[in-house]
């Protein structure tokens, strides 16, 4: 999403942002109204392209969402009111940014929570390790043929009734609703949406021996230092690693054996 849809999305999150404060733990009831937003417009293209038509009067777009919304949560319709007024790229911009907002009221939900969103966000990440050489099980989590009900099962089975309520949300969603993505590559999404919300990113350190607590603070600092902002490790530990060191951030692989910059972090880790 770039250009006029990315500008509109960000302003709808920051529209959106004080309601999910006030609303607390009861943000995830519009979180899962959003989400069957989202199913209506994948299932109509009509309707998602009569509501991203930037030639069509807002006034009458809005009037279109109450009446779809009519049993809806009144800030859940105010919510999608405004994204239908702001002017799209292309009408799944629409769609992806109305799932935007349900995936923030979910993890503002547990925000609420004292060290709920962190519980998320480790859980997610347990999710995401335990699939890590668990193939048939990934691709079961994509397979049209499963149906949604068998890939919600699945990831029943993954969680094993030990989630949170917010991690239960999402982890059934991105496998009911996959929306073209896979699973994991969901899942490094909420990972990305969660360290928003924290205000930092999150690092994946992928290391031959582990990292002991003074190693961790030292390249969190060397990390923060080149991002320009706090970082959160998840640290795996893999002794096939090339090097004894593989860092991600985002896009971004920086791997101890080509890479100058993580050379430089392994000699300050060791020193």
């Amino acid at each position: 999403m770039r250009g006029t849809s990315q500008a509109s999305l960000q302003a709808a999150e920051g529209r959106f942002e004080p309601v999910l404060r006030d609303a607390g733990a009861q943000a995830s009831t519009l979180g899962e109204q959003l989400f069957a937003v989202v199913d209506a417009l994948d299932s109509s293209g009509s309707l998602r392209r009569t509501l991203a038509d930037p030639s069509l009067d807002g006034d009458a777009k809005a009037r279109l969402v109450a009446q779809l919304l009519s049993s809806a949560d009144p800030r859940t319709v105010e919510a999608v009111d405004g994204l239908v007024r702001s002017r799209w790229s292309a009408d799944a911009d629409l769609t992806e940014a109305v799932e935007q907002l349900a995936f923030h009221a979910v993890l503002a939900s547990a925000q609420a929570t004292p060290g709920g969103l962190e519980r998320v966000e480790e859980e997610l990440f347990t999710i995401g390790r335990a699939l890590a050489g668990q193939r048939e099980v990934r691709r079961a989590l994509f397979d049209d043929k499963i149906g949604a009900r068998g890939r919600g099962a699945v990831v029943d089975q993954l969680l094993g009734g030990q989630g949170s309520p917010a991690t239960e949300i999402l982890a059934r969603r991105a496998a009911v609703a996959p929306r073209g993505r896979r699973y994991v590559a969901t899942l490094g999404h909420l990972s990305d949406l969660i360290a928003d919300r924290r205000n930092r990113e999150v690092a994946t350190v992928t290391t031959a021996t582990g990292l002991s607590e003074e190693q961790r603070a030292r390249l969190s600092q060397i990390l923060e230092r080149a991002y320009g902002h706090p970082m959160q490790l998840n640290v795996i530990e893999d002794p096939h690693v090339i090097g004894g060191l593989r860092v991600q951030v985002g896009p971004e692989v920086m791997d101890a054996t080509v890479l100058a910059r993580l050379a430089d972090a392994r000699r300050r880790l060791a020193s």
